[in-house]
C-alpha cells in the first residue's frame, strides 16, 4: 500500500492502530536465526524491565521520514547500533508518557507537537531484559533535532519509502557465543538496521503491507 502524503498516512494508520496488530509473527520475520532457545517476542518476563520507544513521522526531503540514532559507543546496551528514540520507563511513568520523554531527551522532539496515533505489539528483548512498549506518532513540521551527546552519535532519517523498498532488505551473518547466526537488516547509506529495531520496524511495515518481510535466506 502506498500513501504519499502525511494526511494519508495519519488516517489509515489512526484506524489500522485499533485494528489486530501484526504482533509475535512480524517481529520473528526479521529476528536472527536460528532463535535464541525459549524466546519468543511476545513472552512478558515478570523481572524484564519496562522501557518505551517512538516511531515518529514527519515531513522529510523524500516525503513522511522516520528518525533513528545510532547509539554512543559507551552505552552499556547496544552500543553502536541503530535505534529508535526511546528508553526505560521511570517508576510509575506511562508507556506513552517515557516514549514521548525519551524521544525529548535524546534528540530533541517536543512532546507538545506529536500526536500520538497508537500502539504497536510489545516486544521482548532478551539480550538486555527489556519489553519495549513502542508507539507511533506524527508531527507536521521537522524537528529541530538536538541530540543528547552521551547517548546518541548520530541522527539517521529514513524515508518511509526506502523502509519499503525490498531491494534494501538482506541477510548477513555473525556469530554469537560461537555460533553462526544469520540475521535480516535494512540497508539505510552506510548503516545496518536489524535486531529489536528491525523488528518493531518490520512490525510497522505490516501495518501497510500484511506479508512485509525479508524472505528466507
Amino acid at each position: 500500500m502506498k500513501l504519499t502524503s502525511l494526511a494519508a498516512i495519519e488516517t489509515f494508520l489512526r484506524a489500522r492502530l485499533t485494528a489486530p496488530l501484526p504482533g509475535a509473527d512480524a517481529h520473528l520475520r526479521f529476528a536472527p536465526r536460528p532463535l535464541r532457545e525459549a524466546w519468543r517476542p511476545d513472552d512478558r518476563p515478570p523481572t524484564a524491565r519496562q522501557a518505551a520507544a517512538l516511531i515518529l513521522l514527519y515531513p522529510g526531503e523524500r516525503g513522511a521520514t522516520i528518525p533513528l540514532t545510532v547509539r554512543h559507543s559507551d552505552l552499556p546496551h547496544h552500543p553502536g547500533q541503530i535505534s529508535l528514540p526511546g528508553g526505560r520507563m521511570d517508576r510509575g511513568e506511562a508507556a506513552e508518557s517515557a516514549a514521548l520523554r525519551e524521544a525529548h531527551e535524546e534528540i530533541g522532539i517536543l512532546p507538545e507537537r506529536v500526536r500520538v496515533l497508537g500502539a504497536l505489539s510489545s516486544l521482548w528483548v532478551i539480550v538486555s531484559n527489556h519489553l519495549v512498549h513502542p508507539f507511533v506518532g506524527i508531527t507536521d513540521t521537522r524537528p529541530e533535532f538536538r541530540l543528547a551527546p552521551r547517548e546518541v552519535e548520530e541522527l539517521v532519517e529514513l524515508p518511509l519509502a526506502n523502509l519499503h523498498d525490498i531491494t534494501r532488505i538482506g541477510w548477513e551473518s555473525r556469530r554469537r557465543g560461537g555460533v553462526p547466526v544469520d540475521y535480516p537488516f535494512f540497508r539505510l547509506a552506510d548503516h545496518q538496521v536489524w535486531g529489536a529495531t528491525a523488528m518493531i520496524l518490520g512490525e510497522f511495515g505490516a501495518l501497510f503491507e500484511k506479508d512485509f518481510g525479508p524472505g528466507t535466506t
